[in-house]
């Protein structure tokens, strides 16, 4: 089960209360206040591991939580801290606080995110929530003319809030295209990804991301994006479900079946595709983007292309085929030089 998005609670540790204690020892039968400070409160932590691409733990387990500190104790000892709930979540992941509040007209409850962070680095470690700072033991209350306090302070709460995890796919580049254009396959040809591949719509039901590999030390990622149908902007469909993973995308690459099978016009398609994508996101909109005309083993292909080229002038245009492995050399050269990034 493919999860990226969640609604989660987060709350950590509270802190240690302080101690209320007098010293005894042997020639000090009524020694001064001892009584130590409470321990700190575990944090919430979130930590970016590639192992993991999905929230879907997060989906059977929804409560984040860090442990309490620890109370103070006698002869000025503090309390053990909380230890701290360090939670993996995969990269690319975007982080709002969930602000409840009342519709006015209607006053049925209502939900705004406020976003507060946005993980993309492996390895990177982010504290949802701070937990709470140990309360004071009697020793600090100590004065000349308050020889026996008798008073300490509580622990502070931890941080505590409600909030929605989204994730985003990280790719330098993304393959986006109608159910059936043949996505799945071209990213299997171009990286070491397995998506599933098979002749019917919506066989790829989530993202895939694979590593294109040009020498030993230059390497570019490639996500398959679900296909998309008309409407998908307003959710139609797969619609934001996966839109939302090519906001990352540096180029985006337009999989066109140029055969026209399933009596589709690779034209329309694209102009669809390109409308769908500036209503999302006129920002998304605005990156470079090419046309990959797949299919041309099929031989109602060469007319189509012949129009393709015609209509999009302006637009690079290769002509692939991923089942074939046709037209892979030219497109390897364009995303060495477009997305490919020297490596350690």
């Amino acid at each position: 089960m493919f999860v990226d998005q969640i609604k989660i609670h987060a709350r950590a540790g509270k802190g240690g209360d302080g101690s209320v204690h007098f010293h005894r020892g042997k020639y000090r039968p009524k020694g001064g206040p001892d009584g130590g400070d409470g321990g700190r409160g575990g944090d919430v932590v979130l930590k970016v591991d590639p192992s993991t691409d999905s929230l879907r733990n997060f989906f059977f387990n929804g409560k984040l939580y860090a442990k309490d500190g620890q109370g103070g104790m006698g002869e000025q000892r503090t309390g053990k801290s909380g230890e701290h709930g360090v939670f993996r979540v995969p990269p690319g992941l975007v982080i709002s606080r969930i602000i409840e509040g009342f519709d006015p007209e209607t006053g049925e409850p209502t939900e705004e995110f406020e976003p507060v962070a946005d993980l993309t680095e492996v390895g990177m470690e982010y504290v949802l929530c701070k937990g709470g700072k140990g309360g004071k033991g009697n020793q600090h209350f100590k004065s000349p003319t308050n020889q026996t306090p008798m008073e300490s302070t509580a622990g502070d709460e931890g941080e505590e809030g409600r909030f929605h995890f989204e994730l985003r796919s990280i790719a330098d580049a993304g393959l986006v295209g109608f159910p059936n254009a043949g996505k799945s396959t071209l990213l299997t040809k171009l990286s070491h990804a397995k998506p599933k591949v098979a002749n019917y719509p919506f066989t790829t039901l989530q993202p895939h991301v694979g590593v294109v590999e040009f020498t030993e030390t230059r390497r570019a990622t490639v996500a398959d994006i679900p296909g998309l149908i008309e409407g998908a902007h307003a959710n139609v469909g797969l619609g934001h479900d996966f839109l939302r993973h090519i906001m990352r995308c540096r180029v985006l690459l337009f999989v066109v079946d140029t055969a026209g099978s399933e009596a589709r016009d690779p034209i329309n398609d694209i102009e669809t595709l390109r409308t769908e994508i500036k209503l999302y996101s006129p920002e998304l909109a605005k990156r470079p983007w090419c046309i990959l005309a797949n299919k041309m083993d099929l031989p109602e292909s060469e007319e189509n292309l012949s129009r393709l080229k015609e209509r999009f002038k302006r637009i690079k245009i290769f002509p692939i085929s991923a089942n074939e492995g046709d037209g892979m050399e030219k497109l390897f050269g364009y995303l060495d030089k477009t997305i490919a990034q020297d490596i350690e």
